[in-house]
């Protein structure tokens, strides 16, 4: 159990909000935020200092159904005036961010220099005749031209749909037609592990039969070769004439700010919309409140900005605190483990943001990152993406945190706009616990007949709207309501699966579709997994079902050994290891000995993959796949 110092309590905007209403505790917080949803949205908009033109005449709007809520009603803003514009004017020479490539090379940009080169690409892009709701496109890797490029998009009111860089032609082809996007941005290569990746040949192939009319191209690496021409222009030429002062769009409140899609690991994409005035104050609160972050702050969290994560945290909610970011565009385990705390003793960090695969990948290697690397300024580690299991949670407590730093927890998702469920400060953790829900979002947990169950799996629910709900699915209002609204009436289900303690701590069980059902016995992924995991001979680990006559389903475990033990034969071991710990119905029908797992370049593991490739069923697309050559070592069952 970690206990809180009487410093961090005092010293959190949690705990200043709270202050400044007469409230005395979290449990009570959350209660009135629950019971009085205006009341509290109105006051985070306040704390946070949203600017507005015109201050809305309503907080909230459910008359047409929880499903089209509105949210700030009748008011009009822009997000760049509550964090560009606002600390330009403020904390001019204050850095907004610090960028590192793989190869080291350097650069800042001070919070008037972000203005200005928002400025001056908002004014090119107008100059191409980028207006008012257009769609663009940025698929681009973590380099400053990004940023800028998602600012200047919100500035004049463009809509934004970030695309994440490694995907394939059919990934980016898929999302420019869904969003009807009119221009694209690129770079011309960046570099991975060392490696040279072009992302020339997906461009070319993604935008046949796309509208897309003008590709701006970003001198990056050198590694593709572009020329001029009426439909492609360069970044660089696009802004050099350019005034540095623009005019900001004013947009209504419900107004589109950005497009993000889900990763599309199975199905269709989805295209989540957020909207100016509701993901505004969303983002502040979720910057604020959850991970504590304050203007004197510097974080650095790997998230990619074509993920939630990064928009809310390395972004939005980030510029609308007035705070510093260390932006890393590489491995994080390259050119050698090093990297990641050399870039946080080196940059002085206070927030180190950090995927339980990554812990994993780390844990593994037997790194030891206080050895030779000062982290005393870190303060407040959050960690998000999965579950984490209880060996991760305890080095990433020790290791890093010295047993004194809060592991900030969260679950949440790219359809919530950031976190629901989260540790915050002044709260006394257990391992591996995502704390509570976060004031402001009605959570709860069901059985199958919409009950609410304690100190048992249930289904993880949101029983009324919130600011940073997804404006239905881009071109798909059926697809929206039959996802979220269906399950259950007039209630949010979210998919994952979900038990609260006896203290009232939430933990993660996985998605829905990832609960194996053993003869009427229902267990988690999760749970199987972090089971495997506390071995010490495992270090990493995923659990499947397969269709079994006789019990309906059957466990298959997959597992990455530790490296001392990778020529041992543990697949009695492993299935042994498992029936003890959580009973002979959980015993697997076969453990897989891997050398990695299929994961994500973002760290998630693609369960789906393991299951088709281990039937024999088609593999579907491996775009977003780090280590397709993992997929070679799996067998198909006979």
């Amino acid at each position: 159990m970690f206990t809180p110092s009487e410093e961090q309590i005092k010293n959190s905007n949690i705990q200043s909000f709270m202050n400044k209403h007469g409230i005395s505790s979290l449990t009570e917080l959350s209660h009135k935020a629950k019971t009085n949803l205006d009341w509290y949205w109105n006051a985070v908009n306040e704390d946070i200092g949203i600017v507005w033109d015109k201050k809305y005449e309503k907080t909230s709007d459910f008359s047409k159904g929880y499903p089209w809520a509105k949210w700030f009603v009748g008011g009009k803003t822009n997000i760049i005036k509550s964090s560009v514009e606002k600390f330009s004017k403020k904390i001019p020479e204050k850095i907004a961010y610090y960028f590192i490539s793989e190869y080291y090379s350097k650069s800042k940009l001070s919070y008037r220099d972000l203005e200005i080169n928002v400025n001056k690409l908002a004014n090119g892009m107008k100059s191409l005749g980028v207006k008012k709701g257009d769609v663009v496109a940025i698929y681009m890797p973590m380099i400053k031209e990004s940023i800028i490029a998602i600012l200047a998009c919100a500035k004049i009111g463009a809509i934004q749909t970030v695309i994440f860089s490694g995907y394939g032609s059919e990934s980016l082809k898929i999302r420019l037609q869904d969003c009807n996007a009119k221009i694209l941005f690129v770079s011309d290569g960046f570099q991975r592990k060392g490696n040279k990746i072009s992302q020339k040949p997906a461009v070319d192939e993604a935008i046949k039969d796309t509208n897309i009319k003008k590709t701006i191209v970003v001198n990056y690496m050198g590694i593709d070769s572009y020329e001029k021409s009426d439909s492609l222009v360069f970044y660089h030429e696009l802004i050099s004439k350019q005034s540095d002062s623009c005019v900001t769009e004013i947009m209504d409140s419900e107004d589109p700010l950005f497009i993000l899609y889900t990763s599309g690991t199975t199905g269709k994409p989805k295209g989540v919309v957020h909207s100016h005035g509701g993901f505004s104050v969303f983002a502040g609160h979720q910057a604020a409140y959850l991970i504590d972050m304050h203007q004197n702050d510097i974080l650095f969290w790997p998230a990619d900005i074509g993920w939630i994560t990064g928009l809310v945290w390395n972004v939005y909610g980030l510029l609308e605190m007035g705070s510093s970011a260390v932006i890393y565009d590489g491995a994080i385990d390259w050119p050698d483990y090093d990297i990641v705390w050399n870039l946080l003793d080196e940059y002085e960090a206070t927030i180190f943001g950090i995927s339980p695969t990554a812990v994993r990948l780390f844990k593994k290697n037997n790194v030891e990152p206080l050895k030779n690397h000062n982290l005393e300024k870190i303060r407040n580690i959050p960690t998000t993406g999965e579950p984490i299991d209880e060996e991760s949670w305890w080095w990433l407590f020790e290791k890093v945190g010295k047993k004194r730093i809060p592991i900030m927890n969260l679950s949440g998702g790219t359809e919530i706009g950031g976190a629901m469920l989260s540790v915050f400060p002044g709260m006394r953790l257990k391992p591996t616990t995502v704390g509570i829900p976060c004031p402001g979002i009605d959570i709860d947990v069901f059985d199958d007949d919409g009950n609410s169950v304690i100190n048992k799996n249930g289904y993880l629910v949101v029983k009324a709207p919130w600011p940073g709900m997804t404006n239905s699915l881009l071109n798909d209002d059926k697809r929206y309501v039959e996802t979220y609204w269906s399950r259950f009436e007039n209630v949010w289900f979210h998919g994952d699966y979900v038990l609260v303690d006896e203290d009232g701590l939430w933990y993660m069980h996985g998605r829905v579709d990832d609960v194996i059902n053993i003869s009427g016995h229902r267990l988690s992924t999760t749970e199987i997994e972090q089971c495997v995991i506390s071995n010490p001979k495992i270090s990493d680990a995923a659990s499947i079902s397969i269709p079994d006559e006789i019990t309906g389903e059957a466990i298959i475990i997959f597992v990455v050994p530790e490296m001392q033990f990778k020529n041992e034969n543990l697949e009695n071991e492993i299935s042994k290891f498992v029936s003890e710990k959580i009973g002979k119905v959980a015993r697997p029908k076969k453990v897989l000995i891997l050398s990695d797992l299929p994961k994500t370049r973002t760290g998630k593991i693609m369960r789906r993959l393991l299951k088709s490739k281990l039937l024999g069923n088609p593999l579907g697309d491996l775009d977003s796949l780090e280590n397709p050559q993992i997929l070679d070592e799996i067998p198909k069952l006979s």
